[in-house]
């Protein structure tokens, strides 16, 4: 097969294209260059898609023995990601931007691409497994659950499935990954994993928004309408947050306040008790299946909903309902925010994902 490794600079990536390279695949690396600030440099382990990385991915990319290109995606990226990124949090709602690069930068631009050029597949450093089912291709969590990755690959459909590769997935250990590299004799052996936001390289999620968003000062108010404090910008505010507020006027119990919604339109910041923050449904308009779908999806079946990258999975119960995926945890989930994906699986199986648009509290609690 003729394969694209995506190449990161990282050593995931690194070992990946290795990896296909030993199967016997055809393959040529690429990095993206997500970026057109000719400074853009590594801070850190923070951030990736770097001049550094470039040229780390170049070196692994000469040591193998493969063609590598740059690929300038950065137009894409900045559209599809750092836009909406802006416009997400503008709208009150916390978005996941590494699902949108992987949706629509590494998984359908890349992709596309691949195959206008005759490629036959896509090889990434993710941690995920893909297995034949009874209905076709399946994506499933990887064997290390600690480093599994299955959760930001949510939004794969099964034409995405079919053409890409995870070499990486049956790997029981980071540590196995990082001993290969060392011995292939990668200089990416032991450098550190990137975190954070790839284009806030600094960390700086909030100075990063107040500067695209705008910052003006606003009310922070209970559940009741009675203002209770003062911020200095919605924007920095998420649900389920309870640091950084403040609050002037105690609580009437004593206890510590939770931010519970975000309201941009006027600027509002609402906070309550910890126990408001229980959410007994959620759902979403914009939903993928990753693989086969569901035969009745009208009819609910059970699952378990994952909210966040490392969260552990909820048994749940979901259907599609008036235009929606509609999601039901058994125990009431903490901390939802709209804008946040949930991700269903079965068993270990991706079943598929939404964009969660609304949340129903499971126990209105009085301010």
């Amino acid at each position: 097969m003729r394969v694209l490794a995506a190449m990161s600079g990282g050593v995931d990536s690194a070992v990946a294209a290795a990896r296909a390279l030993e199967a016997g695949h055809d393959v040529v690396g690429v990095h993206l260059a997500l970026s057109r600030a000719g400074g853009t440099l590594r801070t850190g382990s923070r951030g990736c898609c770097t001049i550094e990385d470039a040229m780390d991915a170049r070196r692994v990319a000469d040591r193998l023995g493969i063609p590598f290109y740059v690929w300038d995606f950065s137009e894409r990226f900045r559209e599809d990601v750092i836009d909406d990124f802006v416009a997400e949090y503008r709208a009150g709602r916390t978005p996941n931007p590494c699902m949108r690069c992987n949706e629509r930068i590494k998984f359908a631009a890349l992709l596309e691409r691949a195959l206008e050029l005759g490629f036959d597949a896509v090889c990434t450093g993710h941690y995920a497994t893909l297995r034949e089912g009874p209905r076709g291709l399946e994506l499933h969590r990887s064997s290390e659950e600690a480093k599994d990755q299955s959760y930001v690959l949510g939004v794969l459909t099964a034409e995405q499935l079919a053409h890409t590769l995870f070499p990486l997935g049956e790997t029981p250990s980071k540590d196995i990954v990082r001993a290969e590299a060392e011995r292939r004799g990668f200089s990416v052996a032991s450098k550190p994993d990137s975190y954070d936001i790839c284009f806030i390289p600094d960390g700086d999620t909030r100075g990063y928004l107040a500067e695209k968003v705008g910052a003006e000062p606003g009310e922070i108010v209970d559940r009741s309408g009675e203002v209770v404090g003062s911020h200095e910008g919605a924007h920095a505010f998420t649900v389920g947050q309870r640091r950084g507020l403040k609050i002037g006027v105690p609580a009437p119990d004593g206890k510590p306040r939770f931010v519970l919604e975000v309201r941009p339109v006027d600027n509002t910041v609402v906070v309550g008790p910890k126990e408001a923050l229980a959410v007994s449904e959620i759902a979403g308009s914009r939903w993928t299946w990753a693989g086969a779908e569901p035969d009745d999806q009208a009819t609910p079946f059970a699952c378990d909903v994952q909210i966040r990258a490392h969260a552990d999975p909820v048994p749940a119960v979901a259907r599609i309902d008036g235009g929606e995926l509609v999601i039901v945890p058994d125990e009431p989930l903490t901390g939802v925010a709209t804008g946040q994906t949930a991700v269903v699986y079965i068993g270990t199986r991706v079943l598929g994902q939404c964009t969660i648009d609304r949340t129903a509290s499971a126990a209105p609690v009085e301010a």
